[in-house]
């Protein structure tokens, strides 16, 4: 037995995480022991849950933890959790934002341009000797005619945004309202958008309302030349669109780092040659989600510490409107 506050970590938690804590917390890790044996055995007396952004915590798992004061999300996208249910119960959440803002633009812009100019098959080609028993490989798009398209003009948008100028290609963006100080062009629906640009890159966050908004109507408004990035979440692509659009060449190319059933991929898309696919990888490195972490701890510190939470997400704010 310990007296030290209970915290529940599930989803395959970064170890260095529950290693941090693990001195000033009992941390119940769904790495020993089945979720449902930590909640019937500790449920009454877990008061934060520290989850990644892929794990549902719903709105049974928070009935379930009547003391749960914090859940805190492994990710700047927090669509997996419930804070619906969590508002009701006044629990906090929390996420980890602009740590990975920089790591996400820099991604982005190399998953375009392999996708553009088709490098993982140009190094199979090569390393399955094509080079030498056929020739060179075939000349591919370029960038340098391309108008670029933004879906979604959050933190990651806008960094991403100031990265792109320095290709010297026109930038517009997709936003549910228009960023007066983004001296962008701005466009008010998605298949406005995608018809204007030759490259579409997704950065809406996951959810209901976003679920399957690049659908056949905004790939279509793409065309044959246009070519999609998706590194939001999978649920905001209608997948069955995307294949057929990629198979029947209603668009040229496709980059994902995201899919809707992860870790399971369709097989159809992977036999999409014009797809460049990715194990969502996008904040893969060690010094962004050592960052990433590390924003997960000092949020869980400044909570237990009664100084409230360092980056709630909105839907839960701090302190709380009835409190303010």
């Amino acid at each position: 037995m310990t007296d030290k506050p209970k915290i529940l970590s599930v989803g395959g938690m970064d170890p260095r995480v529950e290693e941090a804590l693990a001195p000033d917390f009992e941390v119940l890790s769904t790495r020993a022991a089945l979720l449902d044996s930590l909640v019937n055995g500790h449920g009454p007396d877990i008061l934060a849950l520290v989850t990644r952004g892929q794990f549902p915590v719903n709105a049974a798992l928070i009935a379930a933890l009547p003391k749960l004061q914090l859940i805190a999300n492994y990710g700047v996208g927090y669509d997996t959790v419930d804070c619906a249910a969590a508002a009701a119960r006044r629990v906090i959440v929390t996420h980890t934002p602009d740590v990975l803002n920089d790591e996400m633009a820099d991604f982005t812009i190399g998953l375009m341009l392999a996708t553009i100019r088709q490098l993982p098959q140009a190094e199979a080609y090569l390393r399955s000797g094509g080079w030498e028993a056929r020739g060179m490989y075939p000349l591919t798009a370029s960038l340098r005619d391309r108008k670029i398209g933004i879906a979604g003009l959050g933190r990651i948008g806008q960094t991403l945004a100031q990265r792109l100028q320095a290709f010297r290609r026109p930038v517009a963006y997709y936003a549910r309202t228009a960023r007066p100080h983004v001296n962008l062009q701005y466009f008010a629906s998605l298949e406005d958008l995608a018809e204007a640009v030759d490259v579409l890159i997704v950065l809406l966050p996951g959810g209901a309302a976003t679920r399957h908004a690049i659908n056949a109507a905004v790939l279509n408004k793409l065309g044959p030349n246009g070519i999609l990035i998706n590194v939001a979440r999978g649920s905001v692509v209608d997948e069955t669109a995307l294949i057929a659009a990629l198979r029947e060449g209603a668009i040229l190319a496709a980059g994902l780092d995201v899919f809707e059933d992860e870790p399971r991929v369709p097989q159809a898309l992977r036999d999409c040659a014009n797809a460049v696919l990715t194990p969502h990888i996008g904040t893969g490195t060690y010094y962004t989600r050592g960052l990433m972490g590390d924003l997960v701890i000092a949020n869980i510190r400044s909570w237990f510490a009664g100084q409230g939470p360092l980056t709630p997400v909105p839907e839960t704010p701090w302190p709380p409107p009835a409190l303010a």
